[in-house]
Formats: C-alpha cells, sequence, structure tokens
C-alpha cells in the first residue's frame, strides 16, 4: 500500500455508536482514538474503546473527505451493511 494513500474508517464506539473518519495513519488514528496517543477527537474520547469496522484507502485527501462526507450522509443500516461487504 503506498505510504501517500488516505483511509476513510468507519469505527464502533463503546456505547454502540459509530464514527466515519479519515486518516493518513490508520493505525496511529485509532491509537489516539483509544487514548493509547494523544491528539484523538472529543467524540470517541467518552467512548473508548473503540473498533475498526470497516477502512478503504483514497488516493488523495479530496478523494477521502468526499467519501467521508458520503458515508456521513447515511443511515445507521447503511453504514453497518457497508461494514458487512
Amino acid at each position: 500500500m503506498a505510504e501517500d494513500c488516505w483511509h476513510v474508517y468507519l469505527l464502533r464506539c463503546s456505547d454502540g455508536t459509530l464514527y466515519t473518519g479519515i486518516a493518513k495513519d490508520l493505525q496511529r488514528r485509532l491509537r489516539q482514538h483509544n487514548g493509547e496517543l494523544a491528539g484523538g477527537p472529543k467524540y470517541t474520547r467518552g467512548r473508548r474503546p473503540v473498533s475498526l469496522l470497516w477502512s478503504c484507502t483514497a488516493e488523495d485527501r479530496s478523494a477521502a473527505s468526499r467519501r467521508e462526507a458520503a458515508i456521513k450522509r447515511l443511515d445507521r443500516g447503511e453504514k453497518l451493511a457497508l461494514a458487512e461487504r
């Protein structure tokens, strides 16, 4: 996998909610979400631990942001169906 690719990802939080985001370094970002490294978002801070449900790569930040926005428009059932693919 190219080092310069972006990742779009879907997390399941401990309270059952879903979180969608983008990252250049997915493993580092997951560690931030789970509080192992500084810099995690406020949303997941109180919903730890989080687990990765799904991810895909995008060629650049713009493409990743567009995919993230499209996923955020989906309802919960559609997001879970995406994670099962």
